[in-house]
């Protein structure tokens, strides 16, 4: 597609990154269907860009509402190129301290509401033969911290669906990159996230995984997106941020101990079978 227009599709694009990549793209003259959970949050993009765009109130935990606003949207511009799963927040809890609601509410957002929205896109870029799936499932989709664990446990599973995904329709002209960006100064933590009732038995560990982050400027994410979706073959993942090191870090400790653990590997294995 190169840098020909591109018709978009994004989820939350009220605020944050949702809406940086929306304006980025109207305001290089591509066609973007903006969604928003509260249709107010995003009514002011007809006033700026007119025709260019399309705004949809949409809860992506509502699979046949996002069946339906894929289809209007395909309707009303006649191609979809890109669509970005964005929508999602953060619940903060340990891991005993998550209730059974809590932990449902969490995938029902971020990984329910992203597999609605890949199932109903993906038989609109078969159709016509091409298409780009951009998940944004973050740092955390590759790498966890203590207190976040209902999080995390969304984000990789977005990030292992996705890799199945590529694998089944990368023969059809659709492209799947997992974005994964690191800490950014989105407001995240004051906007959407939620946090389950603390026992006193993890205070310590809260105390030790409070500050010390560097937060990212989210506007300069706006030319890396344009770039990941331009590219004539896109990454199936891609940092926003200064994640890399820390990330290698944590993998190569992985490799070193299934190697050092690998005789055991392989005793487990026992004889082959015919």
């Amino acid at each position: 597609m190169g840098t020909a227009v591109k018709t978009w599709f994004i989820t939350g694009t009220s605020t944050g990154f949702g809406r940086h990549w929306a304006e980025a793209a109207l305001e290089r003259g591509d066609r973007v269907v903006a969604t928003a959970r509260r249709a107010e949050t995003i009514a002011d993009y007809p006033e700026r860009f007119g025709r260019d765009v399309l705004t949809l109130e949409l809860d992506v935990t509502g699979r046949e509402a996002v069946r339906a606003a894929v289809q209007r949207a395909q309707e009303h511009f006649g191609v979809l190129d890109v669509v970005v799963n964005n929508a999602g927040y953060g619940h903060f809890g340990m891991v005993e301290e998550l209730t059974e609601q809590e932990l449902r509410d969490q995938l029902e957002t971020n990984f329910f509401g992203a597999v609605w929205v890949t199932q109903a896109a993906l038989p609109v870029f078969r159709s016509q033969g091409h298409g780009h799936l951009v998940q944004v499932t973050s740092e955390g989709g590759v790498r966890a911290f203590p207190g976040i664990g209902a999080y995390h446990a969304s984000k990789w599973a977005v990030e292992g669906l996705s890799e199945s995904l590529w694998q089944e329709v990368g023969s059809m002209g659709i492209h799947v990159t997992n974005v994964e960006p690191g800490p950014y100064a989105t407001d995240w933590l004051a906007r959407g996230s939620r946090t389950s009732a603390p026992l006193p038995a993890y205070d310590a560990v809260r105390a030790a995984g409070e500050g010390g982050w560097q937060l990212g400027d989210p506007a300069a994410t706006r030319a890396a997106m344009l770039q990941v979706v331009d590219s004539p073959e896109p990454p199936h993942r891609v940092f926003f941020g200064r994640s890399f090191s820390d990330v290698a870090a944590i993998y190569q400790d992985r490799l070193d101990t299934w190697r050092e653990w690998e005789p055991v590997a392989l005793e487990a294995f026992g004889s082959p079978q015919r």
